[in-house]
């Protein structure tokens, strides 16, 4: 019952975000319909480039870095990847943070 009120809470939360009227596309299904499509990218992204991979599994934010740093290339393919949430957050009025969206995914994984 409290991870389906968690649930309940965090899309009433993305839903109702200060807005007068929010733009089409700047609500729950179109954050989760962004995400979606920069997860589905950055996956296949990653499963073509396990150099980049390992350096993300290290899990040491120093070696991601560095990684990205000699790698100017890829960085660049990612943040085209990501740009469907980019647009979302420059052009809708109400912010959703990565932290929103990460306790969206685990409660309703629990």
């Amino acid at each position: 019952m409290i991870r389906i009120l968690s649930v309940a809470t965090m899309l009433t939360a993305l839903a109702c975000a200060p807005s007068a009227q929010a733009s089409p596309g700047c609500d729950a299904a179109g954050l989760m319909n962004a995400v979606g499509a920069v997860s589905s990218g950055t996956s296949a992204w990653l499963a073509s480039h396990p150099a980049a991979q390992d350096a993300i599994n290290s899990a040491n934010e120093s070696t991601i870095q560095s990684y990205f740093v000699g790698h100017q290339d890829e960085w660049k393919q990612l943040q085209g990847i990501a740009d469907p949430l980019r647009s979302m957050r420059q052009s809708c009025p109400q912010q959703v943070s990565p932290s929103d969206v990460a306790r969206l995914f685990d409660a309703m994984a629990s």
